[in-house]
């Protein structure tokens, strides 16, 4: 029999199947083979005891890709929330996640939160910032469940890492798109017996009220994300929205920070650019600048 791993703790791995969650073990053939069972991997099962839905995992089906962070496998997208208010966007962290899922190959939609009690131009201007430099964006409301149903659309079919910091709302609009979490969760806790005592770990919900094979990864709240081992020459790939303008700069190699004759540069300046997403650039470039030379 087949499933998808949703949860894996304490050696434990909890697999959705077609007749419900089975709590499996890893064969000794995994160790040996020094392969690791991921949450999001597709596996072969077999039962140890059928009453007690429990079972043994045989083998792990080919991966699609495998995320260092969030540790989880066979992810198709990534949505990530921040909240427009209370509190204020972290840019440069927004930024970092963008980055961070971007160098995985995941395509990325951005989902702001606390619509009900932000202004107009408070959703104009992070529209403006990220949404006219290629990202989807959805505003909406996890405490009023306002704009969820554009985010399930979003959902249909696929398995999403939903990223975040801490405080933004996250939980809330999981909780809202998917009343099952909880349940999915302390039914793994009565198993294990100490659910709230046990490290946050990558966890998959089923939301087959949406769709069959839909699912969302739920992760950790950050408060902070390294760029690892990038050069600061890389970085500016990762602002998509430079490219239209680099050919007007007068050296190849251009930076778009202190050379003369700077398309990007311009393009700032004439408003085409967003401000928000150019000072992160210019932070992240020193950042990553300063920490070669030190290293």
């Amino acid at each position: 029999m087949q499933g998808k791993i949703i949860k894996g703790i304490a050696g434990f791995y909890y697999v959705h199947t077609a007749l419900g969650l089975i709590e499996c073990k890893a064969k000794g053939i995994f160790r040996n083979k020094q392969i690791k069972p991921l949450v999001g991997d597709l596996v072969e099962i077999e039962f140890t005891d059928e009453e007690k839905m429990t079972g043994n995992i045989t083998d792990i089906l080919p991966r699609k890709n495998v995320l260092i962070r969030p540790a989880c496998a066979n992810v198709d997208q990534a949505l990530v929330i921040f909240a427009i208010v209370k509190p204020n966007p972290n840019y440069n962290l927004l930024d970092r996640f963008l980055i961070t899922m971007k160098k995985q190959n995941l395509p990325c939609v951005i989902c702001f939160n606390k619509k009900d009690i932000a202004t107009a131009e408070e959703r104009r201007e992070l529209l403006q910032a990220y949404g006219d430099c290629g990202y989807e964006v959805f505003f909406v409301s996890g405490k009023e469940e306002e704009g969820l149903e554009e985010i399930k659309a979003h959902l249909k079919g696929k398995t999403t890492v939903v990223a975040g910091p801490s405080g933004v709302g996250k939980s809330t609009i999981i909780n809202a798109i998917c009343p099952k979490a909880n349940m999915e969760t302390g039914e793994i806790s009565r198993k294990i017996e100490r659910g709230k005592h046990t490290t946050r770990h990558a966890e998959l919900f089923a939301l087959s009220d949406i769709a069959e094979d839909t699912y969302i990864c739920d992760t950790p709240g950050f408060t902070s994300l390294s760029l690892g081992e990038m050069e600061q020459e890389e970085l500016q790939a990762y602002y998509q929205e430079f490219a239209e303008y680099e050919p007007a700069c007068k050296f190849g190699g251009c930076a778009h920070i202190s050379e003369p004759v700077c398309g990007v540069k311009d393009a700032l300046a004439e408003g085409k650019i967003s401000k928000v997403r150019y000072d992160n650039y210019v932070v992240l470039y020193e950042e990553l600048k300063n920490r070669k030379r030190w290293t």
